[in-house]
C-alpha cells in the first residue's frame, strides 16, 4: 500500500499511523518530524489543498507523506476520518478551541471514541484563556509576546521590528512532538492514549537561555543592576562584555563574519590572534571585557572591528585552521547554508526528484543515526494521491476492540515517570533538551565540573545565567579527569536510561564518556550526542554558539535588513555589524532555542524508541542541522520555487494586512491577509470610509494599491489607542494584537501572561518564589511538573549515598577533589 523503504520500516517510529490535519506551518514541523522518524503519516487535506502549500518550502515540509482529501463538512468524509481515526496512533490539529469542539474533537469524546488515540492540538495561544480564540499567525503571537521588541535594533530607532524565522512555530511544533512520544511512552504502560496540547506563546518562550533571570532580578531589585537589555545604547555604542565575544564584522574583501569566542579561554585566544594582548595592558583597558564606560567600550569595538579587516576571508579560513580557538562563520542566505561543508560531509542536505518540480534539494532529517539520515526522504505527495488507497484503508474492519486494549496496568503520574537521564554538557543548546524532559517527570542528573557550569557565571548576578537550563535537575559536581570521578559516573550510568551528551568532537572519547564506553556498562542506553556542528567532519571540532550558529544556518541574515554584500564605508560597516547583532544573538529568539528544542524531540524519540524495543545507535542532532530545520519553508528549493514574501524598508511586516501599525499609544500588528478575512476587516472599519474606497475592492486591486492601503489603514489606526484596536478587531475575529513594548523575557513574567497559564510558580534555593515558564505541554490525563533550578553540587552527597558511597568516602572524596 506505501512505499516505504527499508529505512522507515526499520525506522523508530514504524508501523505507527498518524493523520494529520493541521493547516499551520507549525503542524507541518511537527508532522514532517514523525514521518522523517518513519510514521505513516496521512495528510488530510481539503479538495483545494492544505495552506502549506503556498510555502516556497512545502515540498520539504509536506515530504513522506500519504495524501488524501476530505470535505470535513460532508457526511461520507467524516465516516472516512472516522476510519481512518480509528486505526491511527496520533491524531495532529492545529484548530482553534471553538473549532475543536464543533468537530468533536474534545478529550472527552475522542478518549470515548478513540481511547488508544494520542490527540494532540497545537493552538496560537492555548485552549483555554483570554486569547484562546484568537486567530494564531505567528507574528501576532511574537508580537504580544514583546519578540519584535526585542529584536527592535535590527533597525535603528527604537521602534518595534518585524521577525520572519517562524520562531513560534518552530517551538509549539517541537512541543507537540514531545508531548506526542511522551504520551506515546506513556500508552506502553497504560494502554490509554490522551490529549496532547501545545502552544506559540509557550513555544516561543522556551528559546531564551538566560534573560528570564536577568529580567527579574532587574525588576527585582531595581537599585542593584543597570539594565542593558539593549545590545547597543542609543548613539549605537556596545553595552555589554559579550559584544567582544560575539563581534561581527567584515573582512577585508567584504565578507561578513560572527565570531563567537563566549568562553573566557576562548575570549584570551582571539584577542592574541588579534595581536591585541600587549595592548591590554594599559591600565586604561582595566577590567576588560567588563569595561565600565560606553566611550572605551565603543573604542575597543571599534579596534577589533578593523582588526579583522585587516585579513581576507580566505586569510581568515586559514588563521581558523591553524589555531583551533577562533572560529567565525560567515553569513550565509538560507539557500547558501545547504552548501556548509559541514552539512555536507553528513548528508545533511538531500537532493529529492519529484515528477512535477524536479530536483528538489532540502535539509535531510533533523535526527541522524548510525551515520546516516534516520530515514530516506521521499517526496512530497500531490493533492489527495493516495485517496484511493486510504478510503479502502479506512473501509477495512477494526483490527481489535479498542476499549478491551486498554492495559491493566493503571497510569503514572507523569508520562516519564520512571526515566532517568544522565546530562553530560554544557551551556543551553544541548542542556536545555533535557530540561524540557523534566518537566514531563523525566529525572536528569547534570554532572558539572567543580566550579560549575559555564553558564552559571555568565551573568553579573550569580546563578541567573543557569537558572532557567538548570530548572528541574539534580546536581553532582565531579572531576571526570580522575579515574574516581570516573567511577562514580560509571555507576550512575547503570542506573540510568539515557545520557544526553554536548562536547566538542572527540571529547567524550578523550575521557572515557562516549557512547562504546558506556554501553559496555549498560548495553541498552539511550546515548544522543548534542553537538554544534557534528561528531566529525571539517568543522566537528570548531566551538559552536548561538551567533555562529544563527550566521551558518541563514537565521541571521533572514531577519536583517543589511544587504549582503560587503559595507561601502565606515558607517554602513558599524550599522551592520548592529543590525545582524540583532538578527541572530539577542537572547529573545535564537539559535541556541532551536537546538535545544530539536534535541530534546530527538532525546523523546531515542527514550521511546528503546520502549518499543529498538536500541537506536550514534543518534546526532547537531545545532548548524536544527537551524536549516526551522527554515526549511526558505530553504528547500526547486526550479521555479516563488520567492518568499520580503519584509517592507521599514521592517514593518509582510504587506498593507500582515504588519504593524502605530496607535495613538503605540503599536498594533494587523494580521488578515487572506481573501475571506477582507469582509470581516472592513465591517470592523466601516466607521472610516475610506477603507470602502474602490481601489481596495477586491484582492488584486489591493496588491495592485499596496501602498495606497497602508496609507489609509496608517491614519485609521493612529485614531485610537492599541487595547482599543486589540478588542474591536477581535471581537470581529479579525487577527490584531498590540504590539508589547517589553523585552519579552519580562513580558511573559507578567501578571497577564501568568493569569493566562503561560508561567508556572517555582520555588528556588537561589531566587525563592518566582515565575518560570510553564512547561510546553498540558495533557488530558498525565500530570506536569514545574520545579526551580538547583544550585552547584547541591545533590552530589544525595546521589552519591544513592549508588552506594558512605559518608566517610564522599569525605575522602570530596577532600581529594574529586567531588564538590
Amino acid at each position: 500500500m506505501t512505499d516505504s523503504t527499508d529505512s522507515t520500516r526499520s525506522a523508530p517510529l514504524a508501523g505507527l499511523v498518524v493523520v494529520d490535519l493541521s493547516t499551520t506551518l507549525a503542524g507541518a514541523q511537527a508532522t514532517q518530524f514523525l514521518a522523517d522518524s518513519g510514521a505513516d503519516v496521512i495528510l488530510v487535506e481539503a479538495p483545494g489543498g492544505s495552506p502549506v502549500r503556498r510555502e516556497p518550502g512545502w515540498p520539504g515540509l509536506l515530504r513522506s507523506r500519504r495524501s488524501i482529501t476530505l470535505d470535513l463538512d460532508a457526511d461520507a468524509d467524516l465516516d472516512v476520518l472516522d476510519g481512518l481515526l480509528s486505526r491511527a496512533d496520533v491524531l495532529v490539529t492545529t484548530m482553534r478551541p471553538a473549532e475543536l469542539e464543533r468537530h468533536g474533537f474534545t478529550a472527552e469524546k475522542l478518549a470515548a471514541r478513540y481511547p488508544r488515540l494520542v490527540a494532540a492540538t497545537i493552538t496560537g495561544w492555548g485552549t483555554t484563556g483570554p486569547w484562546a480564540n484568537y486567530k494564531s499567525y505567528e507574528a501576532l503571537v511574537m508580537a504580544k509576546c514583546g519578540i519584535f521588541h526585542s529584536k527592535r535594533q535590527l533597525t535603528p530607532g527604537p521602534d518595534p521590528t518585524y521577525v520572519s524565522v517562524p520562531y513560534a512555530s518552530f517551538g509549539a511544533a517541537h512541543s507537540a512532538v514531545q508531548g506526542i512520544l511522551a504520551a506515546l511512552f506513556e500508552r506502553e504502560g497504560s494502554g490509554r492514549g490522551q490529549v496532547v496540547e501545545a502552544n506559540m506563546v509557550t513555544g516561543v518562550g522556551a528559546y531564551d537561555p538566560y534573560n528570564w533571570f536577568y529580567e527579574l532580578i532587574l525588576h527585582r531589585y531595581p537599585d542593584a543592576f543597570e539594565s542593558q537589555v539593549a545590545a547597543f545604547d542609543d548613539q549605537g555604542r556596545p553595552q555589554s562584555r559579550l559584544m567582544f565575544a560575539l563581534l561581527i564584522a567584515a573582512t577585508k574583501d567584504g565578507t561578513w563574519l560572527q565570531y563567537s569566542q563566549s568562553a573566557p579561554r576562548l575570549l584570551q585566544a582571539w584577542i592574541e590572534e588579534l595581536g591585541m594582548a600587549e595592548e591590554l595592558t594599559d591600565p586604561k583597558w582595566a577590567g576588560f571585557p567588563a569595561l565600565p564606560d560606553a566611550d572605551l567600550r565603543f573604542e575597543w569595538w571599534n579596534k577589533m572591528i578593523t582588526k579583522v579587516g585587516e585579513r581576507t576571508l580566505a586569510e581568515w579560513e586559514s588563521t581558523f585552521e591553524r589555531n583551533p580557538n577562533v572560529a567565525a562563520e560567515q553569513f550565509r542566505s538560507p539557500d547558501e547554508a545547504l552548501d556548509h561543508p559541514q552539512l555536507v560531509h553528513e548528508g545533511r542536505v538531500v537532493t529529492v526528484e519529484d515528477p512535477t518540480l524536479g530536483s528538489v534539494r532540502q535539509p535531510s532529517t533533523l535526527v541522524h543515526a548510525a551515520g546516516k539520515p534516520l530515514t530516506d526522504v521521499r517526496r512530497a505527495p500531490g493533492i489527495g494521491e493516495h485517496s484511493a488507497e486510504l478510503r479502502e484503508f479506512a473501509a477495512l474492519s477494526a483490527v481489535e476492540d479498542l476499549v478491551a486494549a486498554v492495559s491493566a496496568a493503571g497510569d503514572t503520574k507523569y508520562p516519564l515517570e520512571g526515566v532517568t537521564i544522565l546530562e553530560l554538557g554544557a551551556m543551553y543548546a544541548g542542556p536545555y533538551a533535557a530540561t524540557v524532559l523534566t518537566d514531563l517527570g523525566a529525572r536528569v542528573i547534570k554532572i558539572e565540573p567543580l566550579d560549575g557550569d559555564l553558564t552559571r557565571g555568565i551573568m553579573a548576578f550569580p546563578e541567573a545565567g543557569g537558572a532557567k537550563v538548570l530548572q528541574g535537575k539534580e546536581s553532582i559536581a565531579v572531576d571526570l579527569g580522575t579515574d574516581e570521578g570516573r567511577e562514580i559516573l560509571h555507576r550512575l550510568v547503570r542506573q540510568c536510561d539515557a545520557v544526553l551528551q554536548t562536547y566538542r568532537a572527540g571529547a567524550s572519547r578523550r575521557i572515557g564518556v562516549d557512547e562504546a564506553s558506556l554501553r559496555k556498562i549498560k548495553p541498552d542506553l539511550v546515548y544522543l550526542n548534542a553537538v554544534g556542528y557534528g561528531v566529525d567532519g571539517p568543522y566537528a571540532s570548531r566551538p559552536a554558539y548561538a551567533p555562529s550558529m544563527g550566521a551558518a544556518s541563514g537565521v541571521s541574515v533572514t531577519d536583517s535588513p543589511l544587504v549582503r554584500q560587503g559595507p561601502e564605508d565606515r558607517e554602513e560597516l558599524l550599522t551592520g555589524a548592529r543590525s545582524l547583532y540583532a538578527g541572530g544573538t539577542v537572547p529573545a529568539v535564537q539559535s541556541d532555542g532551536v537546538a535545544a528544542l530539536g534535541a530534546g524531540s530527538a532525546l523523546m524519540l531515542a527514550i521511546y524508541a528503546k520502549r518499543r524495543g529498538i536500541v537506536m545507535s550514534d543518534v546526532v542532532t547537531t545545532m548548524l542541522g536544527s537551524c536549516t530545520q526551522i527554515l526549511m519553508s526558505r530553504n528547500a528549493s526547486y526550479e521555479g520555487r516563488p520567492e518568499a514574501a520580503r519584509v517592507d524598508a521599514e521592517f514593518r511586516g509582510l504587506g498593507p494586512l500582515y504588519r504593524m501599525y502605530r496607535a495613538a499609544d503605540g503599536w498594533v500588528f494587523l494580521a488578515a491577509p487572506e481573501v475571506d478575512e477582507w469582509a470581516p476587516l472592513v465591517r470592523a472599519l466601516s466607521g472610516y470610509g475610506e477603507i470602502a474606497d474602490v481601489r481596495f475592492a477586491d484582492h488584486e486591486s489591493r496588491n495592485a494599491n499596496s501602498e495606497a492601503l497602508v496609507a489609509v489603514l496608517s491614519s485609521i489606526f493612529a485614531t485610537r489607542n492599541k487595547d482599543e484596536w486589540e478588542a474591536l478587531l477581535t471581537a470581529q475575529d479579525v487577527g490584531c494584537v498590540a504590539v508589547s513594548q517589553e523585552s519579552a523575557e519580562w513580558r511573559m513574567q507578567t501578571d497577564e501572561f501568568h493569569d493566562a497559564g503561560y508561567t508556572a510558580n517555582a520555588v528556588s534555593p537561589v531566587f525563592d518564589e518566582h515565575r518560570r515558564l510553564a512547561p510546553l505541554n498540558r495533557f488530558s490525563r498525565s500530570a506536569v511538573k514545574a520545579d526551580a533550578g538547583c544550585t552547584l553540587g547541591e545533590h552530589t552527597d544525595s546521589l552519591l549515598n544513592e549508588i552506594g558511597y558512605d559518608a566517610a568516602r564522599i569525605a575522602e572524596l570530596r577532600e581529594a577533589s574529586v567531588v564538590g
